[in-house]
């Protein structure tokens, strides 16, 4: 999907990936976003906070490791 705006937080620990999401979907607010992380911890919480601010959350796994999460309101 090139259309998504991308937030690369692959190889910073938690906080920072949910940091940079909340900070996207705050600045991006009607756009649809792609989080880059490459750990199932940061996967996870970054999950949590797309869901509780609404968002429909899908995860793919990169096939050079990690996760890409597309965030859609």
């Amino acid at each position: 999907m090139s259309d998504a705006y991308t937030v690369d937080a692959s190889g910073l620990s938690c906080p920072q990936p949910v940091l940079l999401t909340r900070q996207a979907l705050r600045d991006r607010a009607r756009d649809t976003i792609a989080v880059l992380v490459d750990t199932a911890t940061s996967r996870d919480n970054v999950r949590r906070l797309a869901e509780r601010e609404g968002c429909q959350v899908d995860v793919e796994e990169r096939p050079e490791g990690g996760y890409r999460l597309v965030l859609r309101r």
